[in-house]
């Protein structure tokens, strides 16, 4: 297969997996941005894939992890879209029987990376936080995260469609961006932004002093614009950044995970899955991502 993407659906060796992990026959898979990116930089024949879903077929030789039929979502390490995948259990977690595996394959990285963006940026209840592309897979988590917490949501986007379902999902005010530029709207105590340029910009100015700014992407892919003096104009601001997977070096990855899975579970997260596509046609769906026109997760099943 071909197209936009340039992808090609292609045989590859049976994984050969160490003693240290666990065959897992791949069911879903979910894309993202930081893939669709990628997509037309690598060398020809590379592989893709982070987040996928599906069965364990042979437990790990060393007695860790889960046992052969145990459903699971994992982080696989940029080789995910793929018919099965050697896995170890350090970056896979169960899922529940009533857990499609769609729902389960758009959890890694947009769920981790919207947790720990919300750990960075400190206790939340009580206080106000605007979220810049909120329309997104990891906005529409951090929307509900936040707002879980305690915390009073401003959730901005970049169109009215992209506004769909957020109030739905705990957010309490929901915001158009201004492409005219300006600190408009009232002022905030954290940012976490994705979006960078302009947009972080103009959010950058609503923040009071002591606030704090946590910056997980840069989708516009511009220079980073703030005040030369942010320092001095926001006294006490504590700006943080977040690279997911220079974090997961430092984290616990399956606790992680079992942490989403577990909130899924209980109705207290809802993954957004937007489309579903086939991974023999993805076109359709990866489209929808790079036009933005899915608000939430796109996935492919397999």
């Amino acid at each position: 297969m071909s197209g936009a993407s340039g992808l090609r659906l292609d045989s590859v060796a049976e994984p050969e997996p160490r003693p240290d992990q666990a065959l897992v026959e791949v069911r879903a898979i979910a894309v993202n941005r930081g893939e669709l990116a990628l997509m037309g930089q690598l060398p020809t024949g590379s592989r893709l894939g982070w987040d996928v879903a599906g069965t364990v077929l042979r437990a790990a030789a060393d007695g860790t992890g889960p046992a052969v039929g145990t459903r699971v979502t994992a982080l696989a390490e940029r080789d995910g879209w793929a018919e099965r995948i050697a896995l170890s259990p350090t970056r896979l977690t169960p899922i529940p029987d009533g857990m499609e595996y769609p729902a389960a394959a758009a959890l890694p990285v947009a769920g981790l990376t919207a947790l720990y963006a919300l750990e960075y940026a400190g206790t939340l209840l009580g206080r106000s936080v605007l979220i810049t592309g909120a329309g997104g897979g990891v906005g529409r988590m951090l929307v509900q995260l936040a707002a879980a917490a305690g915390a009073e949501v401003i959730a901005q986007v970049g169109s009215p469609g992209r506004a769909d379902g957020l109030r739905a999902l705990g957010a309490h005010r929901v915001e158009i961006h201004d492409a005219s530029g300006g600190a408009t709207g009232e002022p905030v105590d954290v940012l976490v932004d994705s979006v960078g340029g302009q947009v972080l910009a103009d959010a950058f100015g609503r923040l009071r002093p002591g606030g704090t700014v946590v910056c997980y992407g840069n989708t516009v892919r511009e220079e980073l614009r703030l005040p030369v003096d942010w320092g001095h104009a926001r006294p006490g601001l504590h700006l943080r950044y977040l690279h997911l997977f220079d974090e997961l070096t430092r984290r616990s990855v399956a606790r992680d995970l079992a942490s989403l899975v577990r909130l899924v579970a209980e109705g207290r997260l809802a993954p957004q899955v937007a489309a579903v596509g086939s991974w023999t046609d993805p076109e359709p769906a990866l489209d929808a991502l790079r036009g933005r026109q899915a608000n939430g997760k796109v996935v492919l099943a397999l």
